[in-house]
Formats: C-alpha cells, structure tokens, sequence
C-alpha cells in the first residue's frame, strides 16, 4: 500500500476548496497515520508548463506547506490529470510490487477522478478516504455537491473502497 496526494499545491490549496479546513486537518492526519503505520507517502504535482505560473520554479507549484514532503519522500511530475501518466511513478509501483493505492488530493472532479479510473484500470486496489479529497466551484455544480457526487456515488462499489479516514490504516 502506498499514499499518493496529489496535486496539493499552493496555487490552488486555499479556501475555494470544499470544507477546506476540514481537508487539511483531515490530509495532515492521513499522511502522519500513513507514516505510522510505515506505508510510503508520494507527492504528485501538476505542472502547467513553463510560463504558466504554475510549473517546476513556480511558487504556486509548490507542495502546500502544511502537508510537505519529508527528506527522502518521492516526488513525481505530472502534465495532465491522471497521475498514471507519469511513466517513472508507473514503473516505480511496478518495482516495489505494489498493488493498493490509497488517493488524495486536489481536484476532485480532475486529476483525482482520472486517477482513480486509471489506477482502477491498471488493476489496483483503490482506497479513497472520506474528506481526503477536494474541489471548488464550477459551472455546473457546487463544489460539496461535485464532491458528493464523486466519493458517494461515483466511485463506491465501482472504481474504489471509500471508507472513513480512521478505517484506511
């Protein structure tokens, strides 16, 4: 098993989020539980390219500093929502036989659905934890309804196990 958060970033970890306090707390909780219990935590961070404010340089780019990466932490780069798209972080779980992924992150309706669908299509075991994900507002739904949506509908009993937090570990 392994924790993947993904794409807590500065320039979008803020308060448009969801229950964003609640997030935070909730995330910081799951990584030191995930650390206790010995299971790896790795960073996944989305970079929109040079010149976009948001890439490797950046200060948006940058890991929230609330839940920053430890010395020796894995840190991987992605370019689109899926963090399967990142062929070392692919051929890293390959390595380590790993075969359950427990997701977080940001953004719910993003890169958090299209991980979720390719880790599920890749054959592992998916473990998205209650509050550990978030989103913001769009055109079409409020965020607590896109992220109700996802984590009470979408994904239960079909890509991924849901549980409450205290249940992952």
């Amino acid at each position: 098993m392994v924790l993947l958060v993904i794409d807590v970033q500065k320039g979008i970890t803020d308060d448009r989020l969801y229950n964003f306090e609640g997030f935070i707390s909730n995330l910081k909780k799951l990584i030191s539980n995930a650390r206790k219990k010995g299971v790896e935590v790795i960073y996944v961070q989305h970079d929109d390219g040079p010149g976009s404010g948001f890439s490797l340089g950046d200060v948006d780019y940058q890991i929230y500093d609330e839940i920053a990466p430890e010395p020796g932490d894995k840190i991987f780069a992605k370019t689109v929502n899926s963090s399967f798209s990142n062929k070392e972080l692919c051929e890293y779980l390959d390595e380590i036989q790993e075969d359950t992924v427990v997701i977080s992150g940001l953004m719910t309706n993003y890169c958090i659905d299209a991980t979720i669908k390719s880790a599920f299509d890749r054959g592992f075991k998916v473990i998205v934890p209650e509050g550990c994900n978030t989103t913001s507002d769009n055109d079409y739904m409020n965020a607590e309804t896109t992220y109700r949506y996802y984590n009470e509908m979408m994904w239960p009993d079909r890509f991924a196990q849901c549980p409450d937090m205290e249940e992952v570990f």
